[in-house]
C-alpha cells in the first residue's frame, strides 16, 4: 500500500520557523525519524520511506500556501495514490495551540491551503490533520500571526507536539483514519 502525506507550509528561509509551516516541520520530523531525505522535485520536496510495509510519499509543496492543490494533485497521479490514501497537514487558528485533530473531510476553515486543494481536487474528501496555532493576535493582524515566528513557550512545547503529529501519520498508514482519528484526537 502507499501513502502520500503532504504537509502545507511556504518554500524557502525565511518561511522556516513561523507557525504557518507546521505541516513542513511535522514532515521533517517524519523523516528524520525514518532516515529519509527530501529532494527537490516538480511542486515539491519529496521523500520516500516504508514503514511496517506500507510505502510512504513525503511531500513538502514548492507552490507556496495558495497554490497547494497543484503539488497535491501532482504527486496523486505520479504516484498513483488513491485520495483515500492522502493525508494533508496544515497549521489551524482555530485550534488552541498544539491541539491536534484529525478528519476524514470537511470544509476549508478559511485556510488558503485547504481552499487550493479543495478547488483542484473538485472535493473536500480528504483527510487532514490540524495542528492548533492559536489565534493569539489583535485585530487584522493574522497574516502577520500566522507568518510569524513561534513564541518562546510555544517553542518549549513544540517538540513534544510535533512528535504527537508524526504518530498520527503512523497511525492513518498502519490502522487507519477512523481508528487513529479515535486513538489520537485529543492528546
Amino acid at each position: 500500500m502507499k501513502y502520500l502525506i503532504v504537509g502545507l507550509g511556504n518554500p524557502g528561509s525565511k518561511y522556516v520557523n513561523t507557525r504557518h509551516n507546521i505541516g513542513f516541520l511535522v514532515l521533517d520530523e517524519f523523516a528524520k525519524e525514518r532516515e529519509a531525505t527530501f529532494e527537490l522535485d516538480r511542486h515539491a520536496e519529496v521523500a520516500r520511506t516504508k514503514f511496517k510495509g506500507r510505502t510512504i510519499v513525503l511531500v513538502k509543496p514548492t507552490t507556496f500556501m495558495n497554490l497547494s492543490g497543484k503539488a497535491v494533485n501532482y504527486w496523486m497521479q505520479q504516484e498513483k495514490i488513491p485520495l483515500e490514501n492522502v493525508l494533508v497537514i496544515s497549521d489551524d487558528l482555530a485550534l488552541p495551540f498544539g491541539t491536534l485533530r484529525m478528519k476524514g473531510k470537511g470544509s476549508d476553515g478559511g485556510h488558503n491551503g485547504f481552499k487550493d486543494i479543495q478547488a483542484t481536487l473538485n472535493t473536500p474528501n480528504y483527510a487532514r490533520l490540524r495542528f492548533g496555532i492559536g489565534s493569539e493576535f489583535g485585530r487584522g493582524q493574522q497574516s502577520d500571526y500566522v507568518l510569524g515566528e513561534w513564541s518562546s513557550q510555544e517553542q518549549a512545547a513544540l517538540g513534544e507536539r510535533v512528535s504527537t503529529a508524526t504518530e498520527f501519520i503512523k497511525g492513518f498508514t498502519t490502522i487507519g483514519l477512523n481508528r487513529t482519528m479515535s486513538n489520537w484526537n485529543g492528546k
